[in-house]
């Protein structure tokens, strides 16, 4: 992304800043400190954009101050929580970062089974809270992947079946509005609001926590993690997509087209090499996964098989050296309601074209828990669909970054006839991309509309709404 030059600060802006550092107990960070580049870098590297102010508030009241004083100037906002949304929509141009990024903080209630979760944590910090406990609830499939921003976009995870969607565990949240004022938040209070932070919670307002239900499961995982030959790959697919209809519950199997990684427990001379992956995690007594997790070692020849019992800590986080802070990302989804044998063929096309070995393509399956929560209980719109497919683009060089945008573009409109015309909001592509047609949203697009009609009328957090 071209870099923004930082304009001369306003008299409105001096002011803005003047009274934000009068408000608010944290930190007020200008393109004059020190610490500006650091504050407004995201974890996606082809971000770059200056804010005109990064707030980083330390608790509720700073969030409320930092609204208010945004309603008299009227900035544009982003509002960082783990600044991992691949858009960068924790950052903006000349406005206002809400940065929750040192509210981060996880409680557990192991009696009552809950976890409140600020909104700056990542799930590596309710991963490590939940498990010290035994308990657990359906996060995100990198560890430093933001809790909030996952949340509220939905958040798929390797308990989905078994467990729901991040937003389907969330039992309330506290929300600052655009008026300043901090709300409780869930399905007796504020229903409206709580309806729609379940699935299109961005532009609503703040969410300073969250409360997530939580289930016994843990220490250990049984997980299955086979590697077959890339020219297995199309067989392999398709017995993977049998296969997976006779499921459990207890199983989220994801396939997916990738390059070994450069794993110390892989022989060097294979790092690099393409591969087709075949993976699911067991929710539930890893003495009890054989019959389960069985199908997915049986679909081809297998390279490597690094199935087992690890900790669930472990697998969570297991991804997250390949994707650290700072390189560059882009990705695009669809939802499928089923993966033909076209599909496939076109899928595979595609990925011999892939431009860079980091870049993964992969499918994940839906259904089970999902399904059963009603579509009138969420904003999310994606209940029914049998797959999610992604193409998670990831690189180190700007100079690729147009040739490896254009192929993602591509391969996402060569697979738009095999799907549902749904997006999921997380991996939407750069800002302004999420071009989701009105029927694939069920008509919950108008309902959104009206909540923020309603929380916030003069539209303070319009900018923050578009940026996904």
């Amino acid at each position: 992304m071209t870099t923004v030059e930082n304009t001369p600060t306003t008299p409105a802006a001096t002011d803005m800043i003047g009274d934000l550092r009068d408000a608010v107990a944290g930190e007020v960070i200008t393109p004059e400190d020190t610490r500006y580049d650091e504050a407004r870098r995201v974890w996606n590297g082809v971000i770059d954009r200056h804010p005109a102010v990064i707030v980083r508030c330390i608790n509720t009241d700073d969030v409320a101050a930092a609204v208010r004083i945004a309603g008299v100037y009227r900035p544009e906002i982003s509002v960082r929580g783990g600044g991992h949304q691949v858009a960068g929509s924790a950052v903006c141009d000349d406005g206002l970062v809400i940065d929750l990024s040192l509210m981060n903080s996880v409680t557990v209630d192991p009696a009552a089974c809950t976890a409140r979760v600020e909104g700056g944590a990542r799930w590596a910090d309710v991963d490590r809270a939940t498990q010290a406990h035994g308990l657990v609830t359906t996060g995100g499939e990198v560890s430093i992947t933001g809790v909030a921003g996952l949340t509220l976009g939905g958040g798929m995870g390797q308990l989905q079946r078994a467990y729901g969607l991040a937003c389907d565990n969330v039992i309330s949240m506290e929300i600052v509005t655009a008026d300043g004022e901090l709300r409780d938040v869930s399905a007796t209070e504020n229903p409206d609001l709580f309806w729609a932070a379940k699935g299109a919670g961005r532009g609503l307002g703040v969410v300073t926590s969250f409360t997530f239900g939580l289930r016994p499961f843990g220490p250990d995982a049984a997980i299955t993690q086979v590697i077959y030959p890339y020219e297995e790959a199309e067989s392999v697919l398709r017995k993977w997509r049998d296969a997976v209809h006779s499921a459990p519950e207890t199983v989220s199997p994801e396939a997916g087209l990738w390059s070994i990684p450069p794993d110390p427990s892989i022989p060097a001379e294979l790092h690099g090499i393409k591969m087709c992956l075949a993976a699911a995690l067991y929710a539930g007594d890893p003495a009890d996964s054989a019959a389960a997790l069985a199908p997915y070692s049986q679909l081809g020849t297998p390279m490597i098989d690094q199935s087992g019992i690890v900790p669930y800590v472990e697998v969570q986080s297991a991804l997250d050296p390949m994707v650290p802070d700072g390189r560059r990302y882009y990705f695009k989804s669809h939802f499928m309601n089923e993966l033909s044998d076209e599909a496939i063929a076109t899928f595979i096309a595609f990925d011999q074209k892939r431009p860079t070995p980091l870049a993964l393509t992969i499918i994940r399956t839906l259904g089970g828990a999902i399904d059963r929560v009603s579509p009138d209980e969420s904003a999310y719109p994606h209940r029914g669909a049998r797959f999610n497919f992604s193409i998670d683009c990831i690189w180190d060089d700007p100079a690729d970054d147009e040739r490896v945008v254009t192929w993602a573009r591509e391969f996402f409109q060569a697979m738009r006839p095999f799907a549902t015309g749904g997006v999921y909001m997380n991996f939407a592509g750069f800002e302004g991309e999420n071009d989701v047609p009105r029927e694939a949203t069920h008509g919950r697009d108008a309902r959104v509309e009206q909540v923020l009609r309603t929380y916030d009328p003069t539209g303070l957090f319009a900018s923050a709404a578009a940026r996904v």
